[in-house]
């Protein structure tokens, strides 16, 4: 009997707790339920908009490929619209800023990639665009803006070798030839089994810059040596032309004493005539 009012007993607390706590399970659940939805739903979501987003993507290549501008430009809108804030947006970016320079509108170019340099896409991108935009200022001759536009942050990412090779063609044209060294020095630092550049041509770029330019430590040792030689000389001839002087000095003062001497012994005779 008292087994059975046990069980009872706790069916009752069951019940009460149920009473009590019931509306928040279910309402958890619900919750619980609501969130994976809308998860699923979100996924759902960005797996149609980035769908979509590589079907134009693949549209505006074809248009690149063509050359067809002003589709192009529309599709680039599109993206731009729509799918700002997807991967194949900046892409899209990158291709017409190609588009526009197999066109020779290098101004438009450079517009394009400065907009993608300064927008939220993923840094990757930002210095791919950085990095075409240098180029582009070069072939503009706009090489101040090229030192401006990665002296700051030549060295911050990935592309920092990239960065110092196309730093140190700005400087060449600029003709700071120093600096040029210093940039393409930085640009050979990369390990060669991981390079992004090129470092043979970066090493050829760096030998052809002007002579005196690039001192290696033995040279600069030798030049050090010879310097010291120089002085060395110079020194010994000062002390030699000294002597000289000394000697021809008195060699005049031993001739007039003779002159005077004959002076004299001429009214010697003179006077006993």
């Amino acid at each position: 009997m008292d087994d059975y009012l046990s069980e009872k007993e706790q069916i009752e607390q069951l019940r009460q707790k149920w009473s009590d706590y019931g509306a928040y399970v279910i309402v958890g659940v619900v919750l619980g339920a609501l969130a994976l939805f809308g998860y699923n739903y979100y996924q759902s979501q960005q797996r149609n908009a980035e769908f979509a987003a590589s079907e134009l993507y693949d549209t505006l290549t074809n248009h690149v490929v063509d050359g067809n501008v002003d589709e192009a430009e529309a599709i680039v809108a599109e993206l731009e619209a729509d799918y700002g804030d997807l991967a194949y947006t900046s892409q899209a970016r990158l291709a017409m800023a190609r588009l526009y320079m197999d066109k020779n509108r290098d101004q438009d170019a450079a517009d394009i990639l400065r907009q993608l340099m300064e927008s939220d896409a993923r840094i990757e991108f930002r210095s791919v665009a950085r990095l075409r935009l240098s180029k582009i200022l070069l072939y503009q001759g706009k090489a101040e803006e090229v030192v401006e536009l990665l002296g700051d942050n030549a060295g911050d990412t990935a592309f920092a070798a990239r960065f110092s090779d196309a730093l140190g063609d700005a400087y060449y044209e600029l003709g700071d030839f120093e600096a040029a060294r210093d940039a393409y020095s930085l640009a050979l630092i990369e390990p060669s089994q991981s390079a992004t550049v090129d470092q043979q041509f970066v090493q050829l770029k760096l030998l052809d810059l002007p002579a005196g330019t690039f001192v290696s430590p033995d040279e600069e040792a030798g030049e050090e040596g010879a310097a010291s030689d120089d002085m060395s000389d110079g020194a010994e001839a000062t002390t030699e032309n000294s002597a000289e002087d000394a000697s021809e000095g008195d060699d005049g003062s031993a001739a007039d004493d003779t002159a005077v001497d004959s002076a004299d012994d001429e009214s010697d005779d003179e006077g006993v005539e």
